[in-house]
Protein backbone atom coordinates (compact mmCIF):
# COMPACT_ATOMS: atom_id res chain seq x y z
CA UNK A 1 0.00 0.00 0.00
CA UNK A 2 1.46 3.04 -0.88
CA UNK A 3 2.30 5.43 1.96
CA UNK A 4 -0.67 8.11 2.47
CA UNK A 5 1.10 11.56 3.81
CA UNK A 6 2.42 12.62 0.54
CA UNK A 7 4.29 15.88 2.23
CA UNK A 8 3.92 17.77 5.74
CA UNK A 9 4.98 20.48 7.18
CA UNK A 10 4.34 22.29 10.97
CA UNK A 11 5.24 25.58 12.85
CA UNK A 12 6.68 25.24 16.81
CA UNK A 13 5.86 22.11 18.92
CA UNK A 14 5.70 18.83 17.09
CA UNK A 15 2.26 17.94 16.22
CA UNK A 16 0.42 15.39 18.52
CA UNK A 17 0.28 13.16 15.50
CA UNK A 18 3.99 13.71 14.95
CA UNK A 19 4.00 14.04 11.42
CA UNK A 20 5.71 16.30 9.05
CA UNK A 21 9.06 18.68 8.78
CA UNK A 22 9.58 21.23 11.29
CA UNK A 23 9.35 25.10 9.65
CA UNK A 24 10.73 28.40 11.42
CA UNK A 25 8.54 31.41 11.43
CA UNK A 26 5.54 32.49 11.30
CA UNK A 27 4.34 31.70 8.12
CA UNK A 28 1.50 32.99 5.46
CA UNK A 29 -1.06 30.69 4.28
CA UNK A 30 1.18 30.98 1.28
CA UNK A 31 4.42 30.26 2.73
CA UNK A 32 3.02 27.52 4.73
CA UNK A 33 1.61 25.69 1.23
CA UNK A 34 4.93 25.74 -0.50
CA UNK A 35 7.13 24.80 2.86
CA UNK A 36 4.40 21.58 2.72
CA UNK A 37 5.05 21.04 -0.95
CA UNK A 38 1.45 21.62 -1.82
CA UNK A 39 2.20 24.62 -4.20
CA UNK A 40 0.75 22.16 -7.57
CA UNK A 41 -2.74 22.59 -9.09
CA UNK A 42 -5.08 20.29 -10.89
CA UNK A 43 -6.72 19.75 -13.82
CA UNK A 44 -10.17 18.50 -14.97
CA UNK A 45 -9.06 16.15 -17.87
CA UNK A 46 -11.12 14.14 -20.41
CA UNK A 47 -10.76 9.88 -20.48
CA UNK A 48 -9.65 8.67 -23.98
CA UNK A 49 -10.17 5.28 -24.69
CA UNK A 50 -9.07 2.81 -27.77
CA UNK A 51 -11.62 2.29 -30.43
CA UNK A 52 -9.74 -1.28 -30.95
CA UNK A 53 -7.64 -1.85 -27.60
CA UNK A 54 -6.72 -5.34 -29.49
CA UNK A 55 -5.14 -3.70 -32.32
CA UNK A 56 -3.98 -0.54 -30.24
CA UNK A 57 -0.20 -1.66 -30.54
CA UNK A 58 3.14 0.91 -31.92
CA UNK A 59 2.99 -1.41 -34.47
CA UNK A 60 -0.30 -0.31 -36.01
CA UNK A 61 1.36 0.94 -39.54
CA UNK A 62 -2.17 1.77 -41.17
CA UNK A 63 -3.38 3.46 -37.99
CA UNK A 64 -7.40 1.19 -37.73
CA UNK A 65 -7.06 2.09 -33.34
CA UNK A 66 -7.80 5.29 -32.59
CA UNK A 67 -8.54 7.40 -29.34
CA UNK A 68 -12.07 8.47 -28.43
CA UNK A 69 -13.41 10.47 -25.77
CA UNK A 70 -15.42 8.67 -22.87
CA UNK A 71 -18.17 10.60 -22.67
CA UNK A 72 -19.06 12.90 -19.32
CA UNK A 73 -16.34 11.01 -17.83
CA UNK A 74 -12.87 13.00 -16.87
CA UNK A 75 -9.73 12.37 -14.75
CA UNK A 76 -8.93 14.75 -11.80
CA UNK A 77 -5.02 14.95 -12.53
CA UNK A 78 -2.06 16.60 -10.60
CA UNK A 79 -0.06 19.45 -13.35
CA UNK A 80 2.96 18.88 -11.90
CA UNK A 81 3.25 15.24 -12.15
CA UNK A 82 0.69 13.97 -14.26
CA UNK A 83 -0.47 11.80 -11.38
CA UNK A 84 -4.51 10.50 -11.38
CA UNK A 85 -6.31 11.38 -8.16
CA UNK A 86 -9.35 10.31 -8.91
CA UNK A 87 -12.20 10.31 -11.77
CA UNK A 88 -15.48 12.38 -11.33
CA UNK A 89 -17.97 13.28 -13.89
CA UNK A 90 -19.34 16.50 -15.98
CA UNK A 91 -20.05 18.47 -12.58
CA UNK A 92 -17.30 18.28 -10.58
CA UNK A 93 -15.45 21.98 -10.38
CA UNK A 94 -11.90 21.53 -8.72
CA UNK A 95 -10.88 23.28 -6.00
CA UNK A 96 -6.93 24.65 -6.19
CA UNK A 97 -4.87 24.25 -3.39
CA UNK A 98 -4.08 27.93 -2.95
CA UNK A 99 -7.74 28.82 -3.46
CA UNK A 100 -8.65 26.55 -0.08
CA UNK A 101 -5.69 27.91 1.49
CA UNK A 102 -6.43 31.56 0.99
CA UNK A 103 -9.12 31.18 3.90
CA UNK A 104 -6.84 31.55 6.35
CA UNK A 105 -5.18 35.07 4.73
CA UNK A 106 -8.21 37.22 6.58
CA UNK A 107 -7.29 36.39 9.54
CA UNK A 108 -3.32 35.85 9.84
CA UNK A 109 -3.07 39.04 8.36
CA UNK A 110 -5.36 40.07 10.57
CA UNK A 111 -3.20 38.25 13.95
CA UNK A 112 -6.23 36.32 14.67
CA UNK A 113 -4.71 33.04 13.78
CA UNK A 114 -0.69 31.91 12.93
CA UNK A 115 -0.53 28.76 10.40
CA UNK A 116 0.22 25.52 12.36
CA UNK A 117 0.44 22.53 9.66
CA UNK A 118 -0.11 22.00 6.47
CA UNK A 119 -0.16 18.75 4.16
CA UNK A 120 -1.58 16.10 2.10
CA UNK A 121 -3.04 12.64 2.11
CA UNK A 122 -4.04 10.01 0.94
CA UNK A 123 -1.35 10.30 -2.04
CA UNK A 124 -2.54 13.86 -2.78
CA UNK A 125 -6.02 13.29 -2.43
CA UNK A 126 -6.92 15.21 0.46
CA UNK A 127 -4.98 18.47 0.86
CA UNK A 128 -5.63 20.12 4.67
CA UNK A 129 -4.25 23.12 6.39
CA UNK A 130 -4.38 23.71 9.84
CA UNK A 131 -3.97 27.70 11.78
CA UNK A 132 -4.47 28.03 15.81
CA UNK A 133 -6.97 30.52 16.92
CA UNK A 134 -5.01 33.04 19.43
CA UNK A 135 -7.49 32.84 21.87
CA UNK A 136 -7.70 29.65 24.34
CA UNK A 137 -8.74 28.94 27.93
CA UNK A 138 -7.99 27.15 31.30
CA UNK A 139 -9.78 25.10 33.60
CA UNK A 140 -9.01 24.01 36.46
CA UNK A 141 -5.67 22.53 37.38
CA UNK A 142 -4.22 24.58 34.82
CA UNK A 143 -6.12 22.35 31.86
CA UNK A 144 -5.26 23.94 28.71
CA UNK A 145 -7.18 24.01 25.85
CA UNK A 146 -6.07 25.88 22.53
CA UNK A 147 -8.29 25.99 19.40
CA UNK A 148 -7.68 25.83 15.67
CA UNK A 149 -9.27 26.21 12.45
CA UNK A 150 -8.91 23.04 10.07
CA UNK A 151 -9.89 23.13 6.53
CA UNK A 152 -9.59 20.38 3.84
CA UNK A 153 -10.09 20.37 0.55
CA UNK A 154 -10.74 16.75 -1.47
CA UNK A 155 -9.76 16.22 -5.23
CA UNK A 156 -11.85 13.02 -5.01
CA UNK A 157 -15.52 13.19 -6.36
CA UNK A 158 -18.36 12.65 -3.67
CA UNK A 159 -15.78 14.03 -0.51
CA UNK A 160 -16.76 17.94 0.02
CA UNK A 161 -14.43 20.78 1.43
CA UNK A 162 -14.59 21.24 4.99
CA UNK A 163 -13.79 24.06 7.11
CA UNK A 164 -14.19 23.05 10.71
CA UNK A 165 -13.34 24.06 14.28
CA UNK A 166 -10.71 21.60 16.37
CA UNK A 167 -10.05 22.40 20.10
CA UNK A 168 -7.36 20.60 21.24
CA UNK A 169 -6.16 19.45 24.76
CA UNK A 170 -2.58 20.53 25.59
CA UNK A 171 -1.91 18.28 28.42
CA UNK A 172 -2.32 15.28 26.19
CA UNK A 173 -2.66 16.61 22.87
CA UNK A 174 -6.54 15.50 22.23
CA UNK A 175 -8.65 16.32 19.48
CA UNK A 176 -12.59 17.61 20.02
CA UNK A 177 -14.53 17.63 17.31
CA UNK A 178 -16.74 19.91 17.59
CA UNK A 179 -20.83 19.55 17.31
CA UNK A 180 -22.47 22.97 18.45
CA UNK A 181 -25.30 24.75 17.20
CA UNK A 182 -26.28 27.97 17.96
CA UNK A 183 -27.57 31.23 16.07
CA UNK A 184 -27.09 29.54 13.00
CA UNK A 185 -23.49 28.74 13.54
CA UNK A 186 -22.18 24.99 13.22
CA UNK A 187 -18.67 24.42 14.39
CA UNK A 188 -18.20 23.11 10.61
CA UNK A 189 -18.71 24.16 7.15
CA UNK A 190 -19.17 21.73 4.07
CA UNK A 191 -18.98 22.49 -0.22
CA UNK A 192 -19.47 20.27 -2.62
CA UNK A 193 -16.86 20.51 -5.64
CA UNK A 194 -20.35 21.80 -7.65
CA UNK A 195 -19.47 25.46 -8.42
CA UNK A 196 -16.34 28.04 -8.59
CA UNK A 197 -14.02 28.43 -5.27
CA UNK A 198 -14.63 32.38 -4.66
CA UNK A 199 -15.65 34.89 -2.30
CA UNK A 200 -19.55 33.90 -1.77
CA UNK A 201 -17.99 30.65 -0.08
CA UNK A 202 -15.73 32.05 2.03
CA UNK A 203 -18.55 34.94 3.58
CA UNK A 204 -20.90 31.58 3.90
CA UNK A 205 -18.03 29.75 5.75
CA UNK A 206 -17.37 32.72 8.35
CA UNK A 207 -21.04 32.93 8.82
CA UNK A 208 -21.62 28.78 9.49
CA UNK A 209 -18.14 29.20 11.62
CA UNK A 210 -18.81 32.68 13.64
CA UNK A 211 -14.92 32.76 13.41
CA UNK A 212 -15.38 35.48 15.93
CA UNK A 213 -14.35 33.55 18.71
CA UNK A 214 -17.72 32.22 19.43
CA UNK A 215 -17.42 28.98 18.47
CA UNK A 216 -14.49 28.62 21.55
CA UNK A 217 -16.77 30.98 23.75
CA UNK A 218 -19.19 28.13 23.54
CA UNK A 219 -17.00 25.11 24.08
CA UNK A 220 -15.20 26.76 27.19
CA UNK A 221 -18.98 26.95 28.42
CA UNK A 222 -19.46 23.28 27.65
CA UNK A 223 -15.74 22.39 28.99
CA UNK A 224 -16.65 24.34 32.09
CA UNK A 225 -20.22 22.53 33.08
CA UNK A 226 -18.46 18.88 32.20
CA UNK A 227 -15.76 19.88 34.48
CA UNK A 228 -18.14 20.72 37.51
CA UNK A 229 -20.42 17.91 36.79
CA UNK A 230 -19.25 14.64 38.90
CA UNK A 231 -19.45 11.25 37.64
CA UNK A 232 -20.04 7.86 38.96
CA UNK A 233 -18.54 5.37 38.42
CA UNK A 234 -21.46 2.94 37.57
CA UNK A 235 -22.41 5.96 35.12
CA UNK A 236 -19.41 5.98 33.54
CA UNK A 237 -19.52 2.47 32.78
CA UNK A 238 -23.27 2.88 31.33
CA UNK A 239 -21.90 5.54 29.32
CA UNK A 240 -19.09 3.55 27.80
CA UNK A 241 -21.59 0.85 27.10
CA UNK A 242 -23.68 3.16 25.25
CA UNK A 243 -20.59 4.37 23.22
CA UNK A 244 -19.38 0.95 21.97
CA UNK A 245 -21.60 -1.59 23.21
CA UNK A 246 -25.40 -1.00 23.16
CA UNK A 247 -26.58 -4.46 22.97
CA UNK A 248 -25.15 -5.11 25.70
CA UNK A 249 -27.01 -3.05 27.75
CA UNK A 250 -30.42 -4.02 25.52
CA UNK A 251 -29.81 -7.89 26.56
CA UNK A 252 -29.05 -6.97 30.27
CA UNK A 253 -32.25 -4.94 30.24
CA UNK A 254 -33.98 -7.57 28.94
CA UNK A 255 -32.77 -10.35 31.60
CA UNK A 256 -33.18 -8.04 34.43
CA UNK A 257 -36.85 -7.43 33.30
CA UNK A 258 -37.39 -11.22 32.85
CA UNK A 259 -36.48 -11.88 36.07
CA UNK A 260 -38.61 -9.43 37.58
CA UNK A 261 -41.86 -10.03 36.04
CA UNK A 262 -41.13 -14.13 36.76
CA UNK A 263 -43.43 -16.02 38.32
CA UNK A 264 -42.57 -17.79 41.95
CA UNK A 265 -41.81 -21.13 40.98
CA UNK A 266 -39.15 -24.25 41.46
CA UNK A 267 -36.84 -22.49 38.64
CA UNK A 268 -36.98 -18.84 40.73
CA UNK A 269 -33.97 -19.66 42.30
CA UNK A 270 -31.99 -20.46 39.31
CA UNK A 271 -33.25 -17.94 37.08
CA UNK A 272 -32.41 -15.35 39.66
CA UNK A 273 -28.76 -16.82 39.77
CA UNK A 274 -28.56 -15.67 36.05
CA UNK A 275 -30.64 -12.32 36.65
CA UNK A 276 -27.54 -11.64 39.73
CA UNK A 277 -25.89 -9.21 36.63
CA UNK A 278 -21.97 -9.24 36.89
CA UNK A 279 -20.83 -6.11 37.19
CA UNK A 280 -21.16 -4.04 33.58
CA UNK A 281 -17.22 -3.75 33.08
CA UNK A 282 -16.68 -7.33 33.02
CA UNK A 283 -18.50 -7.60 29.63
CA UNK A 284 -16.47 -4.89 28.25
CA UNK A 285 -14.67 -5.44 24.91
CA UNK A 286 -10.73 -4.12 24.24
CA UNK A 287 -11.85 -0.91 23.07
CA UNK A 288 -14.42 -0.26 26.01
CA UNK A 289 -11.83 -1.22 28.70
CA UNK A 290 -9.14 0.93 26.82
CA UNK A 291 -11.76 3.73 27.33
CA UNK A 292 -12.48 3.17 31.27
CA UNK A 293 -8.45 2.61 31.57
CA UNK A 294 -7.74 6.04 30.01
CA UNK A 295 -10.49 7.84 32.18
CA UNK A 296 -8.30 6.98 35.17
CA UNK A 297 -4.99 7.03 33.75
CA UNK A 298 -4.56 8.95 30.46
CA UNK A 299 -2.32 12.52 30.33
CA UNK A 300 -4.07 15.27 32.68
CA UNK A 301 -6.92 12.35 33.88
CA UNK A 302 -5.10 13.29 37.48
CA UNK A 303 -6.13 17.27 36.85
CA UNK A 304 -8.69 19.53 39.30
CA UNK A 305 -11.04 19.73 36.19
CA UNK A 306 -10.89 15.92 34.81
CA UNK A 307 -10.76 14.10 38.09
CA UNK A 308 -14.12 12.20 38.52
CA UNK A 309 -15.70 14.63 36.04
CA UNK A 310 -17.47 14.13 32.80
CA UNK A 311 -14.51 16.64 31.15
CA UNK A 312 -12.25 13.47 32.13
CA UNK A 313 -14.41 10.74 30.83
CA UNK A 314 -14.63 12.86 27.25
CA UNK A 315 -11.21 13.49 27.04
CA UNK A 316 -10.58 9.77 28.13
CA UNK A 317 -12.54 8.83 25.06
CA UNK A 318 -10.78 11.60 22.82
CA UNK A 319 -7.71 9.82 23.88
CA UNK A 320 -8.17 6.46 22.92
CA UNK A 321 -9.46 7.40 19.37
CA UNK A 322 -6.44 9.80 18.75
CA UNK A 323 -4.26 7.82 20.30
CA UNK A 324 -4.77 3.85 20.76
CA UNK A 325 -7.17 3.37 18.07
CA UNK A 326 -5.46 0.49 15.87
CA UNK A 327 -4.21 1.82 13.11
CA UNK A 328 -2.09 0.55 10.27
CA UNK A 329 -0.31 3.78 10.36
CA UNK A 330 -0.37 7.53 12.14
CA UNK A 331 -1.12 8.73 8.90
CA UNK A 332 -4.14 6.80 8.96
CA UNK A 333 -4.68 7.32 12.85
CA UNK A 334 -4.61 11.54 11.76
CA UNK A 335 -7.32 10.72 8.74
CA UNK A 336 -9.93 8.82 11.14
CA UNK A 337 -9.62 11.29 14.38
CA UNK A 338 -10.11 14.07 12.07
CA UNK A 339 -12.11 13.07 9.19
CA UNK A 340 -13.34 9.33 9.84
CA UNK A 341 -14.70 7.18 12.21
CA UNK A 342 -13.04 8.72 15.02
CA UNK A 343 -14.16 12.56 14.21
CA UNK A 344 -17.37 10.98 14.78
CA UNK A 345 -16.92 8.91 17.81
CA UNK A 346 -15.98 11.97 19.15
CA UNK A 347 -18.24 14.02 17.98
CA UNK A 348 -20.86 11.29 19.80
CA UNK A 349 -19.21 11.16 22.44
CA UNK A 350 -19.68 15.03 23.16
CA UNK A 351 -23.39 14.58 22.95
CA UNK A 352 -23.28 12.03 25.47
CA UNK A 353 -21.43 13.44 27.90
CA UNK A 354 -23.55 16.83 27.76
CA UNK A 355 -26.87 14.76 28.30
CA UNK A 356 -25.55 12.23 31.45
CA UNK A 357 -24.05 15.63 33.18
CA UNK A 358 -27.50 17.36 32.77
CA UNK A 359 -29.27 14.51 34.06
CA UNK A 360 -26.44 14.56 36.67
Amino acid sequence: MAHMVETMAYAGEVPWHGLGNKVEGNLTPEEMLKAAGLDWTVSKRPVYYASKPDVWDLNDPRGEAKLLTADGQYMVVRDTDNKVLSHCGEAFTPFQNHETMSFFKKFTDAGQMAMDTAGSLSDGERVWGLAKIKKGFKLAGGDEIEGYLLMANSHKVGTAMTIMFTPIRVVCNNTITLALNQDGMTGKFRMLHLQMFDDDIMTAAEEALGISGTQMELFQQKSEFLAKKRAKQDQVDNFIAEMFQPNVLKERGKLQDFTKNFNKSPQQKSLEAIGALPPLHEEFTKTSMAVREAIEESPGADLASAKGSWWGVLNGVTYVMDHQKKSKTNDLRLTSAWFGSGANTKRKALDKVMEYAEAS
